[in-house]
């Protein structure tokens, strides 16, 4: 297959309407940035004290919410759970943000250095530079341990990082931000939950929705330009790469930081309906634009439903 020159992406559609201007989007994105951006370090009191009574996570969103182990803990068994798994996710959210950050510097190598384009990738980069370091601090202020992803996984990134694809980088951004963007609007407005915590899911959400904004219009423009073999194994790495965020999504310790047998903890997990809804509605939004823009074709789907991310 032929690619599409750059001067003639604004003439073509995908199913979602015509392809916007690269530029004209940086540039309404860079003016936002400038709007509503934080720095946490000053944002937030991390000074202040636990508060007791409180949830680090909303209890619906614990992994193990509503299954039979669940009846039996004790309120503050269940809360102090929420606590180590609002850590494992603050962890995977660290990882995935310094593989982004990487694969965002890639993408921009070869682009026009004064253009807006790069200007904002650089800005992002320096957003998700804050959220780690945010997320870092917010794990040291819980008392809990970081839950770092098995070592296959983390090695695995590493050929992830070297091979990928720009679609399939764009693709797996989207995977590792919207998911946890869908629980995090949940929990920062919810007065149940720890004030800092609500703070610092408030302001990744806020910067995230530019993140997803970008990722989004650069994956159209990819899978409208690329090759169709790099379209074909954009939908295959994507869909491994949802099976190994639903598998790392909560690390199974945290089970065994509470008093749990992680065995039957994770065994209940998997069998939870409740959290096969949680897993899939969070993940709605991202698999109907990925089925409008023909990410989800062909094995990429049948990947996506053994992620069990996908109804």
């Amino acid at each position: 297959m032929t690619t599409v020159s750059e001067r003639d992406v604004q003439l073509l559609r995908d199913a979602l309407g015509p392809l916007r201007d690269r530029e004209q989007t940086a540039e309404r994105l860079l003016a936002s940035s400038a709007k509503h951006s934080f720095d946490p370090d000053k944002e937030l009191d991390w000074d202040s004290a636990i508060e007791d009574g409180k949830w680090f996570w909303p209890p619906e969103l614990v992994s193990l919410y509503d299954t039979p182990l669940w009846r039996r803990m004790s309120e503050e068994q269940r809360m102090d759970l929420s606590r180590h798994e609002a850590a494992s996710l603050a962890s995977l959210g660290i990882w995935f943000e310094i593989i982004l950050m990487q694969l965002l510097v890639r993408h921009i190598y070869d682009k026009p250095v004064t253009s807006n384009h790069v200007r904002y990738a650089l800005t992002e980069i320096a957003d998700e530079c804050r959220h780690s370091m945010m997320f870092g601090r917010m794990i040291k202020w819980s008392g809990s341990p970081d839950y770092p992803v098995p070592r296959v996984y983390h090695n695995l990134a590493r050929v992830l990082k070297t091979v990928s694809t720009t679609p399939g980088s764009f693709a797996a951004t989207l995977l590792g931000e919207e998911i946890l963007d869908w629980m995090q609007r949940l929990t920062f407005p919810d007065e149940r939950v720890q004030t800092l915590v609500r703070g610092v899911t408030r302001i990744h959400v806020v910067e995230e929705a530019r993140h997803v904004r970008y990722a989004r219009e650069e994956l159209r423009r990819q899978m409208v330009t690329a090759p169709r073999w790099e379209r074909e194994l954009t939908r295959v790495s994507c869909g491994e790469a949802a099976r190994v965020f639903s598998v790392c999504f909560v690390n199974p310790h945290v089970y065994e930081s509470v008093g749990l047998d992680r065995h039957e903890a994770v065994a209940q997990v998997k069998a939870s309906g409740h959290r096969a809804e949680v897993m899939q509605s969070g993940a709605k939004r991202l698999t109907d634009f990925f089925d409008d823009i023909g990410v989800l074709n062909g094995v990429g789907r049948r990947l996506w439903k053994r992620s069990g991310l996908l109804a």
